[in-house]
């Protein structure tokens, strides 16, 4: 039953967090396959996400001629190989259609204190936000200005518990659209009330079936801590491709399906899979 009221609610919704080759690391499926498999759910749009790399232009590529009604959308991860904070490439990429700005991930200073992720291949010293009096570097604010300048979103990628905290409070306050990256993984878990009190002021908070799917944390954590934060200040997504595992659109079926298992409504899937983040900009305009 479960099943089949997910692959209605999966109708129109989006996946904003997933990983495609081409890829420094092992990938499950391409660009192209990632649409056309969403596209089959008739999945409204899915995010291609690469650590080490801008893939604005490759959604833009994949939407051209993938004849799908799914669209592909792009983002940038701030790690070294896309010069670390450098608002040049966050500029760049948002000019060229990025949506969705992610600070450092796996070339965290706080990520690579708890040791490589499976296919790291260079050494590389970690990048922080904070300068020594724990305060956001200038060049921090300098890429908040300029994701405002264009509407797109700042995402915490891997930073430290603390550190996320910190540019969540300060980007809200300059009016920053700002996400909190799943916050139930082992290496950038945040208190569900901590959550909740950043969801107060205007953070949307990702949810992820890969921290279920591997065991960060459990499905009744994750209901408890979505129940804390409100739906309405919640998105879903998969943060799936990885070699090996299931496919993002499946992910996504699971995840739906366990929450309507959870006891959430049709009406609180549908906010969490289609309507958040437009309607979270849009209140922030009022």
């Amino acid at each position: 039953m479960f099943r089949e009221m997910a692959r209605e609610l999966i109708v129109g919704a989006y996946d904003l967090h997933t990983h495609t080759t081409p890829s420094a690391f092992p990938r499950a499926l391409n660009d192209l396959e990632l649409v056309r498999e969403a596209d089959a759910l008739g999945m409204a749009g899915v995010m291609i996400k690469a650590h080490y790399g801008s893939t604005s232009t490759r959604a833009a590529l994949v939407n051209l001629i993938s004849g799908c009604r799914c669209q592909a959308y792009g983002g940038l991860v701030l790690n070294w190989p896309t010069g670390g904070l450098n608002p040049y490439s966050v500029e760049n990429a948002l000019k060229t259609g990025a949506s969705i700005i992610w600070m450092p991930t796996r070339d965290s200073k706080n990520c690579l204190a708890y040791g490589d992720m499976p296919g790291d291949f260079f050494t590389r010293p970690g990048i922080t936000i904070l300068d020594e009096d724990g305060n956001l570097l200038p060049v921090v604010r300098e890429i908040m200005d300029i994701v405002k300048k264009y509407d797109g979103w700042l995402a915490t990628g891997h930073l430290s518990t603390e550190e996320s905290i910190l540019l969540c409070r300060e980007g809200r306050k300059e009016h920053v659209n700002m996400i909190l990256t799943h916050p139930e993984w082992d290496r950038t878990k945040v208190p569900g009330s901590v959550q909740a009190d950043l969801a107060s002021i205007g953070v949307l908070i990702e949810k992820n079936w890969l921290n279920i799917a591997e065991g960060s944390v459990s499905r009744e954590e994750m209901a408890k801590n979505i129940r804390l934060a409100g739906p309405e200040h919640t998105y879903l997504a998969t943060d799936r491709g990885q070699a090996g595992a299931e496919h993002p659109a499946e992910g996504m079926l699971r995840f739906i399906e366990t929450l309507l298992e959870l006891g959430f409504s049709r009406e609180e899937i549908d906010w969490m899979t289609k309507k958040c983040r437009r309607e979270s900009r849009h209140r922030d305009r009022e």
